[in-house]
């Protein structure tokens, strides 16, 4: 007879076949399994999101309001991701067979308690084939290590799962998870604190919540170590904030290598004098976690310059008292029957004076030849290095205090590695994004003028936030006060070489519109100046050549000079250029002119749509050009849509946004909106255009006649 053992909140309910969608695999029972169970889940929730099985977001509806990674359906693919690595992981290292996995859709549908409805889930199945196996306990269920013989991190399941259970049947073990599809944290502004505790979620796969340590299972070092640091890689490279790096590592190694771990972060500026910060603290018994800090925070670990960074032996934090406390981080007591353990009794060790660190592995003799205070353990710190820079130190401390196996000092020095790559990378990111900040605050108004008679609304947004966009916008009075002047650009490339165009063409337009020059004779000054600025930038990339090749050759390239090659890049744009005068029996006149840009589109209360400007070349490419605009009245209720080409040419596989006279036909649909209504609707349209999100600049300006 099959046996099932079950934990849920709500009786399961039988669904009707059509309401499922099931897609399944076969996984081989070696350490790879888990990362390909993660990129099956993942293609599989992909696939049933672009074929409409899955709900849009249940924040945003789909209209794009969610930053990238904090959508409802996101949310769902990462708790699914979580679920299936450690269900897979413990399958692997229990039962060490090929392993089923099945993902199955349930859609809505009526509780046959009559408790109302049964909301839609994923449900998650993994099977082994190896349930029979032996587990050593003892009166409490407990496996030797202290492991519940249910497996480690199952706690971890349930938390994220409505329901879940475990199913014996000859031959078979089968895990199921189901994870509800509605009712996760989602929006703007709710990025923070869910992205740590999702990320400590994730870290609890690697590091259970169960007391258990590399001394308590010696084959783990050869049989998980490798797994445990790829696992680890991939957690920590995917985050963007050191704090949340810092969190993470304590997490990952606590309990699992060491009883407590705290992390310090050097200041990033070369000033003398600045004291690291320590950034976190983490200890296997949460409640002591602030004690520890204290103590930290007033004796810091001192190390000595050395030409390596390893791990060293430093002195135990005075104050602190080692040993396993009751509480969240585990059972509050050593097994004796662990024979891998130091048989129940505490063996001494003195710590390293200050300044003069033991090697890692040193024992108590090694040291000092005599034991240690009482309460006191094996403490380590690492140097958290990257780039030949220090950005911190990692350190932790063992109750046990006759020394650290060389074994655990290797696997440690592997980690902060680790760690010190991705806080480096975290470090770089956030230095790109704040001088991109800067530059978009330099580039872009901070706001736009209003023009009477006319209400307009603006989009804008760059395809990635961290980085300055190609795109730019304007609207500005022009005196004697008569007139207004608008623009929308895109600058060739993105980034800090679209920014310096940017930082060009802007104010040149300003202060060519101030000085009285109608909107051609803009242009043709404009592109006058893009090509003498290209010019010059190519005279200096030859006098750099000319200097490079005198002085022999650069970098084992002869004639190879850095930065030669994009100073001597030609600068142009694309630029959609005009002017608005209120007329005084109603309506604005309105001049403008397209040059190599999205043609704009004049909308009529009838529902007719069509071209505003005739098509011309781009600025900065051909000499003598002479650029002409185009007049006409905006009745009261046209509207004018100007939009850059991120809106144009917005892919979805070989098909772009505007084939077919796409963004007219989007156009025609929003009469007797507002401004600000077509402009929402044009943007929620493109963005609904492709599954993906945009990968350009998306700008869009709409002016509409009151």
């Amino acid at each position: 007879m099959p046996r099932e053992s079950l934990h849920r909140s709500a009786p399961e309910v039988p669904l009707r076949q059509d309401a499922r969608s099931t897609s399944r695999t076969s996984l081989p029972g070696n350490p790879l399994a888990p990362s390909a169970a993660r990129r099956f889940v993942r293609a599989t929730l992909a696939e049933w999101t672009s074929q409409g099985k899955l709900a849009t977001c249940t924040f945003c509806q789909g209209d794009g309001g969610c930053p990238p990674g904090r959508h409802s359906t996101e949310l769902l693919a990462d708790d699914a991701v979580v679920v299936v690595s450690e269900l897979v992981t413990n399958a692997v290292v229990h039962a060490g067979t090929a392993v089923e996995l099945l993902c199955r859709h349930e859609a809505a549908s009526e509780d046959s308690s009559g408790a109302g409805e049964e909301p839609a889930a994923l449900v998650l199945e993994i099977s082994d084939h190896h349930p029979a196996r032996a587990i050593r306990s003892d009166a409490r269920g407990q496996t030797p290590t202290g492991t519940p013989e249910y497996g480690r991190g199952l706690q971890l399941v349930a938390s994220l799962a409505e329901r879940w259970g475990i199913t014996y049947r000859s031959g078979l073990k089968t895990v199921w998870a189901r994870l509800p599809l509605e009712g996760r944290e989602a929006g703007p502004g709710r990025t923070t604190e869910p992205a740590v505790r999702r990320g400590l979620r994730a870290a609890e796969i690697l590091a259970p919540s169960t007391r258990r340590s590399v001394r308590d299972d010696p084959d783990w070092v050869g049989r998980g170590a490798l797994s445990f640091l790829a696992e680890a890689s991939e957690l920590l490279a995917g985050q963007l904030d050191e704090d949340l790096i810092a969190a993470l590592a304590g997490q990952l190694l606590v309990p699992r290598l060491a009883d407590w771990c705290a992390v310090w972060l050097d200041a990033e500026s070369a000033q003398t004098g600045t004291a690291p910060r320590l950034a976190r603290v983490w200890h296997a018994d949460e409640s002591r976690t602030g004690e520890l800090r204290a103590v930290l925070e007033k004796d810091p670990p001192r190390l000595p310059d050395l030409p390596r960074s390893g791990p060293v032996r430093v002195p135990w934090p005075g104050g602190w008292t080692a040993g396993y406390a009751t509480g969240a981080g585990g059972t509050g007591e050593t097994d004796g029957t662990d024979t891998a353990d130091t048989g129940g009794t505490d063996t001494a060790g003195a710590p390293a004076p200050a300044l003069a660190p033991a090697p890692a592995g040193a024992g108590p003799d090694a040291e000092t030849g005599t034991d240690g205070a009482p309460g006191e353990g094996a403490a380590l710190a690492c140097r958290l290095v990257a780039n030949g820079r220090v950005l911190g130190t990692l350190m932790l401390g063992r109750p046990d205090r006759t020394g650290v196996p060389d074994d655990v000092t290797a696997l440690v020095e592997d980690f902060a590695r680790r760690v010190a790559l991705a806080i480096g990378a975290a470090r770089r990111y956030s230095r790109q994004v704040t001088i991109s900040r800067v530059l978009q605050r330099g580039l872009l108004p901070s706001q736009v003028a209003r023009i009477p008679g006319v209400a307009s609304s603006l989009v804008y947004e760059p395809s990635d936030e961290g980085l300055a966009g190609g795109d730019f916008y304007d609207v500005f009075p022009c005196p004697p006060g008569d007139r207004w002047c608008f623009m929308l650009g895109d600058v060739q490339g993105s980034g800090p070489e679209a920014a310096v165009v940017t930082g060009l063409a802007r104010p040149w337009l300003r202060l060519l519109a101030r000085e009285g020059y109608r909107v051609g004779a803009v242009l043709d000054r404009l592109n006058r100046l893009l090509l003498d600025d290209a010019t010059e930038a190519a005279e200096s990339a030859s006098l750099m050549v000319a200097a490079a090749a005198a002085a022999g050759p650069v970098l084992g390239r002869p004639g190879a000079v850095p930065g030669a090659a994009e100073s001597g890049q030609p600068r142009f744009l694309s630029l959609l250029y005009g002017e608005l005068m209120p007329l005084p029996e109603g309506g604005v006149r309105c001049t403008l002119a397209s040059a190599g840009h999205p043609l704009p589109l004049l909308l009529r209360p009838d529902g007719t749509v069509q071209p505003a400007a005739e098509p011309q070349l781009l600025l900065g490419v051909v000499e003598n050009v002479a650029y002409e605009s185009r007049t006409f009245t905006l009745e009261p209720g046209d509207t004018l849509l100007c939009v850059t080409d991120g809106v144009t040419e917005r892919r979805s596989g070989a098909r772009m946004f505007d084939d077919g006279d796409g963004l007219a036909r989007a156009l025609a649909e929003c009469v007797g909106l507002s401004a600000q209504g077509v402009a929402e609707r044009i943007r929620r349209t493109v963005h609904e255009f492709a599954d993906t999100p945009p990968g350009d600049d998306l700008a869009l300006l709409v002016l509409q006649a009151e």
